[in-house]
């Protein structure tokens, strides 16, 4: 481990968090002027129970969350790469992440479908706003995993690409890439499944006489709850997890195993991750024909096309450097005059409030951050060391993920009907089910990450900590804890703010026609959007944004810098 001393950033606000701030404002109030140009009710599709609809809902629901993944990770990949190579844009892009991954995106959820269906044909708005919804929920905690990656590649990796003289792309490619590969993948795997619960949000969604319901199983379900139906809700719930489990043996393990080749080691694990799947696919003559004849001359003629595109820029920069300035320039004026403009008069709407409506803010804040640290600390101490335990033995490994990943990816919101049955006569009920929630929600973010972390640790290093009779406490705080800390932080990261966005969903509820509320900042951005209280929306959505914003930089910042000064696997 390199183990020089490192000192944590002092905490500032700077100039760009308060652009930021005025752009989040000037955003919300764009929306808000559209979404006021919908009017008059609006009749949603017809939402079958019959048993034979649910391989159609089906079918839907996996294609929104396919093309949200894949907007994921092209995101992941330019976004993750620009931060971590460009020590000028990571200064920007890394603080627009923290408020981008801050943004409780339910509460856009109103404004961004309104706004949508006022631009575009409505059937076609609400599913962009679903894919966009989805997209919200997996590529922050992707691209935060990816960054991390790229900026701890060990140093004896860096010099010898460095002696091979190889060019960004190359080094892209064959370097760091394959290093991110392992932590990229259960990222993934954990993206897709906390994009179960937000898709079961969006296709879900009604506001008065506006119906916006997309078809596909969360639809299916709420219909099934709404009208009682026990046997609709249990064949929507099974097929749920068979997609998942589909996913799971057809997707999941297959990469997993593959992904496994990434490992730095040099002992060779007794137990690897394994795949029926993959070991068929590995077999197949007709998979190695295509390979041969089409993947491969096809990595070829892309590598020398990136190759001749970074050779070329220069050139090309040089010729044309001074138009593009300057037409970069004007882009960048007209973008500032536009946010200055919206954001002052989304500052004059939210100005409206009186001082009883901040004192609420304020209290429903405090009430919603009291649940977030209460989830976090369960999710915390059930996490690592079961996490530990299944990435440090693949056997255990093999046989606990599959169960793993069908469980989370069983969205909370459809489980929550019944924990708010069974504990809604209980005094605090409402609280108590909240916190449930969020724990459901969030938990899965610390686990696979660092379950991911633990995989990652070289083999002989664990064998060299066996062989020194390291064990018990010390073998935690020495190896396995700083071993794993990259991992462990960007977990941390992404289930904080998944909590937050949770408090929307679990902290106002509505269920068989009635309403259940509790205290909270999720509940009063809830209300608000089903009230169109705009200024309400507005300023308390900022609140939440800024809280975490604040965490972030007091906190989770100085976490990412200890563990980039001294938890490199070098």
């Amino acid at each position: 481990m390199n183990i020089r001393q490192v000192y944590p950033p002092r905490f500032s606000l700077r100039i760009g968090d308060a652009f930021v701030a005025l752009a989040l404002v000037a955003f919300l109030y764009i929306g808000a002027r559209l979404a006021l140009g919908v009017s008059g009710s609006v009749a949603g599709p017809q939402i079958t129970l019959d048993p034979i609809t649910l391989p159609y809902y089906s079918a839907r629901s996996l294609l929104r969350m396919a093309a949200a993944y894949a907007l994921s990770l092209a995101f992941t990949l330019v976004y993750g790469n620009l931060a971590a190579r460009n020590r000028r844009a990571e200064m920007v892009l890394l603080p627009v992440l923290d408020v981008l991954q801050s943004i409780p995106i339910l509460s856009f959820l109103p404004v961004v479908v309104l706004a949508l269906v006022n631009l575009v044909p409505a059937g076609l708005g609400v599913e962009i706003a679903a894919v966009i919804l989805i997209f919200t929920s997996q590529a922050w905690n992707m691209t935060f995993a990816f960054y991390h990656a790229l900026i701890t590649v060990p140093k004896e990796m860096r010099e010898a690409a460095a002696v091979f003289r190889l060019g960004w792309w190359l080094r892209f490619r064959s370097v760091e890439l394959p290093f991110a590969t392992i932590g990229l993948v259960w990222n993934s795997m954990m993206s897709w499944a906390g994009g179960w619960f937000f898709l079961m949000a969006a296709e879900q969604f009604q506001l008065g006489d506006k119906d916006f319901r997309l078809p596909g199983l969360g639809s299916y379900l709420k219909t099934a709850a709404e009208q009682g139906d026990l046997g609709a809700l249990l064949l929507g719930l099974g097929a749920l997890v068979i997609l998942i489990v589909g996913l799971d043996q057809f997707v999941w393990r297959p990469v997993i195993a593959w992904a496994d080749k990434f490992n730095l080691q040099t002992v060779e694990d007794a137990n690897p991750p394994r795949s029926w799947v993959l070991d068929v696919l590995s077999r197949s003559a007709l998979l190695e024909w295509l390979g041969r004849r089409t993947l491969s001359p096809a990595g070829e003629r892309l590598d020398a096309a990136m190759n001749w595109l970074a050779q070329a820029a220069p050139h090309r920069g040089a010729r044309h450097g001074h138009l593009l300035r300057l037409g970069g320039w004007a882009v960048l004026l007209v973008v500032v005059a536009l946010i200055v403009y919206a954001g002052s008069r989304g500052i004059t709407m939210i100005g409206s409030l009186g001082l009883g409506d901040w004192l609420t803010i304020l209290a429903s804040a405090a009430a919603t951050f009291t649940r977030v640290l209460v989830a976090l600390a369960f999710a915390l101490a059930w996490t690592l060391p079961v996490g530990v335990a299944i990435g440090m033995n693949h056997r255990l490994a093999n046989r606990l993920l599959p169960i793993i990943q069908v469980v989370a990816s069983v969205p909370a919101t459809a489980l929550f009907p019944v924990l708010l049955l069974l504990l809604i006569t209980v005094s605090g009920g409402l609280s108590l089910a909240a916190v449930l929630l969020m724990l459901l929600g969030t938990q899965w973010y610390l686990l696979f990450n660092i379950i991911a972390g633990a995989m990652a640790i070289p083999q002989d290093l664990k064998y060299t900590t066996q062989s020194l009779g390291i064990s018990g406490f010390e073998r935690w705080r020495s190896f396995i804890v700083p071993a794993i800390f990259p991992y462990l932080v960007t977990g941390l990261i992404t289930a904080t703010g998944g909590a937050w966005n949770a408090s929307i969903v679990s902290e106002y509820v509505l269920f068989a026609g009635t309403t259940y509320r509790t205290l909270g900042l999720g509940a009063l951005i809830a209300s608000s959007s089903e009230a169109a209280d705009f200024p309400m929306l507005m300023a308390s959505t900022l609140a939440m944004v800024i809280i975490v914003v604040l965490i972030n930089r007091l906190f989770w910042r100085r976490l990412y810098a200890l563990a980039e000064a001294r938890f490199h696997l070098d």
